[in-house]
């Protein structure tokens, strides 16, 4: 066998990534499983890849498996009888696969196919096959029909004839999983977080109050689970004492919701040219788990074996569709948005939970020919873009509405100045706009545009929450949502006829753009000079960041208190020179600022009653907000900053009650949940989002680690504490 030379390693990334792939392959319950019957073709590869892949092993491998291989001090040998052996029966594509979607561990599929198949040659030769004259194929297709040659050598291992003591006795969680019902997503139980924000109604809220004001100070971390590394925005669900959670590179986990100990994970190869993005929910119903894809598909997954069952594309990531959001689930339809800014807007889809096959569509952007297709100023529809769905949607089970958030436009030039044309109007439907749809036909039941022909990218493109507060004396099922500018708007659920506003921030100085709101009918008064595009730069509160972004409330129903995540910050909307690109195509590019007069304190967490529009409290710090908010029946109210802390708050007084420091910024949602009765609370950090970077320069004392971690972190009370404290 061919030794290569010790030359000096170290690659600009992270070692690791190869360094599962023995671990890997001994968990019983990874789904890809190929049998090695189906392996007839001998692998081939040249010597110059071998070269190649020698080289890039050197740079990006080394540090952690070793200048030979088998001498690494961080990571297994990637050659010798172990490594044949766990390997050697399989189809080359699990290798293939496995390395390419996970190496390098900060920015999974970097090195391209070419590249991982070189690296693959390299593996080869170092363990024993021979060079040929046929290049190794950088195409898993290709490669699921052919198999390692490797001799087969005594020695290593688990000797012949052994048998081991059999592991200490346990309970997996995945066999105790039921499957998950309609009058389960409708009432969840206590213990359980179901949905994105656990309720249907997108409250966010946890009925468990064994963690309370009283011991949250004995508050201490119960396990914590390394993700695949890169930005992680997802909210993890919890059934059965089983946690499912997306992480980035397009791979999903199933744990031990008590210990922390993985079940299974499911790994997507994405085509070429489609890079991993975020994603901010997955969905459960019946025996299956619904991820959506960084290519614009919906997998439906096996809950006790990350088995695929079904794949569906919902549209075409090659006409610049994608999905950042989430599925909803409900009366048997998995609907979901795209993201992106394709000719003719984006999509909301629902496809049938059971085979997959699409039952409708709406499109986001208004048709010509239908209605609201003369509001796009007279441009054509190939013109017309935006209208994102960035987050789930909720559901009523009494209206039986399923309600999604459209968001705004990029292209805000062409809609500016209204054209001189009879029944023609710039409002641009459906952007920013709260759309009601029948689940089982996909009928637009009403919408209700909460801000028409938005021009500085504030939109209203967040969580809808379906309660019940007064109108005109008497309870009525209502619809409330706020966007960036934190104006709350409250419309009946059945009808979408507008109540009333409440306007947060106008009153604080962190709101300048809307002046006014007809009680009537909630259209929004602007103040025109704050219109950009006339050359002049424009200062404008908030920041495009929010107020508050994407990251969600949380509404307490007994107090009628909602808790509110919140960045004290401001924009300035400067012109770009003639022929730079800007952030907004009226010609501008955003830069932050201070509000007026600012202390140097930018996260607010702010908790208002929705039945009296008052503040109860204000809770501000230096750090801003990146989290979303997570309040119990515990008293407490959970919430992440930009300077890795994570904090628990009296949410009848705001007061800070325990903290502590994670290792990198929690850009998720808490969640809590219970297993046998002991209640844990739960965050996932990985920065990446706009929240973890966006005010980095207001704060420059915050320095969080260069080499980002990717953690979901579980904390507990002792039980000791709890029982205590229940006395």
């Amino acid at each position: 066998m061919t030794s290569f030379p010790k030359l000096k390693s170290g690659g600009p990334f992270v070692c690791g990534g190869l360094a599962g792939l023995a671990i890997w392959w001994g968990a019983s319950q990874l789904p890809l499983q190929i049998e090695a019957q189906s392996l007839p073709t001998p692998l081939s590869y040249t010597a110059a890849q071998a070269e190649q892949g020698q080289s890039a092993y050197l740079e990006y491998c080394a540090s952690c498996h070793g200048q030979t291989m088998d001498d690494g001090a961080f990571a297994p040998a990637l050659k010798g009888v172990d490594f044949r052996q766990k390997w050697g029966a399989r189809a080359a594509d699990a290798l293939f696969t496995f390395t390419s979607t996970s190496m390098p561990p900060d920015r999974p599929g970097a090195l391209g196919d070419a590249r991982y198949a070189d690296l693959l040659a390299f593996i080869l030769q170092e363990n024993g096959s021979q060079a040929g004259t046929r290049e190794l194929p950088a195409d898993p297709e290709a490669l699921k029909a052919m198999a390692p040659d490797w001799p087969r050598a005594g020695g290593g291992g688990l000797a012949p004839g052994v048998t081991i003591p059999p592991p200490p006795a346990g309970i997996n969680p995945l066999d105790q999983l039921r499957p998950v019902t309609d009058a389960m997503l409708t009432k969840p139980p206590d213990g359980e977080w179901l949905l994105w924000r656990r309720t249907y109604d997108a409250f966010g809220f946890s009925p468990l109050k064994t963690i309370n004001r009283s011991n949250v100070s004995e508050l201490r971390v119960a396990w914590s689970w390394s993700l695949p590394n890169g930005p992680n925005e997802a909210t993890p669900l919890v059934h059965d004492g089983v946690m499912f959670v997306h992480s980035y590179g397009d791979k999903v986990q199933a744990l031990d919701a008590a210990t922390g100990d993985l079940l299974w994970q499911y790994s997507r190869r994405l085509p070429k040219g489609v890079a991993p993005s975020v994603k901010r929910s997955i969905s459960l119903f019946g025996t299956r788990l619904y991820v959506p894809t960084s290519d614009a598909h919906i997998v439906a997954l096996d809950v006790k074996t990350g088995r695929v069952i079904w794949d569906q594309a919902v549209a075409d990531p090659k006409a610049g569709y994608r999905m950042t959001g989430g599925p909803l689930v409900a009366r048997g339809k998995i609907m979901v948005g795209t993201t992106g800014r394709a000719e003719g807007g984006n999509i909301i889809a629902a496809l049938d939970a059971e085979t997959g096959k699409e039952a409708w569509r709406f499109y986001t952007i208004a048709r010509p020919d239908e209605h609201g297709g003369n509001s796009w100023n007279g441009l054509p529809l190939e013109k017309r873009n935006g209208g994102s769905v960035w987050i789930p949607g909720s559901y009523d089970p009494v209206q039986n509405l399923a309600f999604f958030a459209a968001g705004n436009t990029y292209d805000t030039g062409p809609l500016r100045t209204p054209v001189t044309q009879a029944g023609v109007t710039n409002d641009a439907l459906y952007l920013d706009s709260t759309l009601a749809f029948n689940p089982d036909t996909g009928r637009l039941a009403w919408y209700f545009q909460h801000q028409a022909n938005g021009q500085w990218d504030l939109d209203w493109a967040f969580e809808r929450q379906v309660m019940q507060l007064p109108v005109k004396g008497d309870l009525h099922s209502v619809v409330v949502t706020a966007g960036k500018q934190m104006i709350f708007d409250i419309v009946e659920t059945e009808t979408g006829k507008y109540v009333s506003s409440v306007d947060l921030a106008r009153e604080l100085g962190l709101q300048n753009v809307v002046t006014g709101i007809d009680p009537k009918t909630g259209v929004k008064i602007v103040d025109a000079a704050l219109i950009p595009g006339d050359g002049q730069t424009k200062t404008i509160c908030p920041h495009v960041d929010g107020g508050r972004d994407w990251m969600p409330t949380s509404y307490d129903v007994a107090t009628r208190i909602l808790y509110i995540p919140w960045v004290e910050a401001c924009m300035d909307l400067v012109p770009v020179a003639r022929g730079e690109r800007g952030n907004l195509s009226t010609g501008v590019r955003w830069t932050v600022r201070p509000k007026a007069g600012s202390d140097g304190k930018y996260g607010r967490l702010h908790a208002v009653n929705l039945e009296t529009s008052k503040t109860i409290w204000s809770e501000r710090q230096r750090a801003p907000v990146t989290s979303g908010v997570l309040a119990t029946a515990g008293g407490l109210v959970f919430v992440g900053g930009l300077d890795r802390t994570f904090s628990a708050h009296d949410a009848v007084t705001g007061a800070q009650l325990w903290k502590t420091r994670l290792n990198d910024v929690p850009a998720s949602v808490p969640i809590s949940y219970s297993v046998n009765g002991h209640q844990y609370v739960a965050t996932v950090v990985g920065p990446g989002a706009s929240q973890s970077s966006a005010y980095t320069m207001l704060v420059p004392e915050i320095r969080n680690p260069p080499d980002h971690g990717a953690t979901v972190w579980v904390f507990e009370v002792p039980a000791k504490a709890s029982v205590t404290a229940a006395r």
